[in-house]
C-alpha cells in the first residue's frame, strides 16, 4: 500500500483523467490562472459487498494513511452501502466508499459477480495500485447487458473494475465562483451536459451541502466479444456550509448521493 496520501491520489488522479477527458477541459474552465486552486473535496470508490472485495478491504488503503472512518449509508433502492472516511488533516480529500449488496439481487446476478470476484487474486487487493487498477476479470458484453438489467452499479464495476469512480470539485475554494448556481452556468455555457436526475443541484444551504455533476464521459471498453462506448467516470462539484457551531459540514446527504449514482446511468 501506499506511503504517501498525495501520491496514491496523483495515481487515482491520472488514471481518472485517462478515460475523463472531460475533467481537464473542466479545470482550464473553472481554476483561476493565479493560483491552482481546484481542490478535491472527495473521490468515490465502487465494489461489491463479497469478503475478498469489500468496502473494508478497500478502506485499508485509506486507513493505513491516518484516514478515519465517519458516516455510513444505505441506498435501499439501488441495493448500496458506503461510508466516507476523512484524514485528520483536512486538506486531504475526503472518501466515500460504496458497495453492492449482491445478495439482495437475483440468484443469476450473483452468480455472475461471484464469477467476476472469483478471478480477483487476493494478494493484488493489498498493492499499491488496487484502487486505480481497473478491471480484474474477463467479461463478455452479453454479461455486462444481463447485470446492466438489473443494476446499472453492477454494470459499471464490472465494465470498468477499480478505479475513482469521479472526483469532485470543492466550489468553496475556488476564487471566481460564489454558488454552485455560477459553476453550473458556466459549465452548461461551456456545452458541459449535467446530470438532471433529482434537478441540477442535489442537496440545499438547510441541508449544509449543495452538489451537482456532469454526465459521465463515453470511453471504449474492451469485452471478450465486443468494444463498446461506455460511460465512464464523471465530475462533481459540492459546495459546503457552516453547521450551528460555526464548523463546515464534512458529511454526505443520503438523498443527494442517490441521484449522483445516477452520473453513470446508460438507461
Amino acid at each position: 500500500m501506499h506511503n504517501n496520501i498525495n501520491t496514491l491520489f496523483e495515481y487515482l488522479w491520472q488514471n481518472y483523467l485517462r478515460v475523463t477527458p472531460t475533467a481537464t477541459k473542466i479545470h482550464k474552465l473553472l481554476g483561476s490562472t493565479q493560483n491552482n486552486d481546484i481542490i478535491n473535496d472527495h473521490i468515490a470508490l465502487r465494489t461489491f459487498d463479497l469478503e475478498k472485495v469489500s468496502l473494508e478491504k478497500l478502506a485499508k488503503h485509506f486507513t493505513s494513511l491516518g484516514y478515519k472512518e465517519c458516516e455510513e449509508y444505505n441506498f435501499e433502492d439501488k441495493k448500496i452501502h458506503a461510508k466516507h472516511y476523512e484524514h485528520p488533516d483536512t486538506n486531504n480529500p475526503k472518501v466515500f466508499i460504496s458497495e453492492l449488496q449482491v445478495q439482495k439481487f437475483s440468484p443469476a446476478i450473483q452468480e455472475v459477480i461471484h464469477f467476476l470476484v472469483s478471478q480477483v487474486d487476493e494478494d493484488m487487493i493489498l498493492n499499491d495500485d488496487f484502487l486505480y487498477s481497473g478491471r480484474h476479470w474477463n467479461i463478455d458484453y452479453r454479461i455486462y447487458k444481463i447485470l446492466l438489467e438489473e443494476s446499472e452499479y453492477a454494470a459499471w464495476l464490472a465494465a470498468w473494475g477499480y478505479r475513482a469512480n469521479h472526483f469532485t470539485v470543492s466550489i468553496n475554494h475556488l476564487e471566481k465562483f460564489n454558488s454552485i448556481e455560477e459553476v453550473n452556468k458556466k459549465l452548461k455555457d461551456a456545452g458541459f451536459i449535467l446530470n438532471s436526475s433529482g434537478g441540477e443541484i442535489k442537496g440545499s444551504k438547510e441541508l449544509l451541502l449543495e452538489q451537482s455533476s456532469t454526465i459521465a464521459d463515453k470511453y471504449p471498453v474492451k469485452f471478450n466479444d465486443w468494444e463498446k462506448e461506455l460511460p465512464s467516470c464523471f465530475y462533481e462539484f459540492a459546495l459546503r456550509y457552516f453547521d450551528k457551531k460555526g464548523e463546515i459540514y464534512t458529511g454526505f446527504v443520503e438523498s443527494s448521493a442517490n441521484k449522483i449514482f445516477e452520473s453513470t446511468d446508460t438507461r
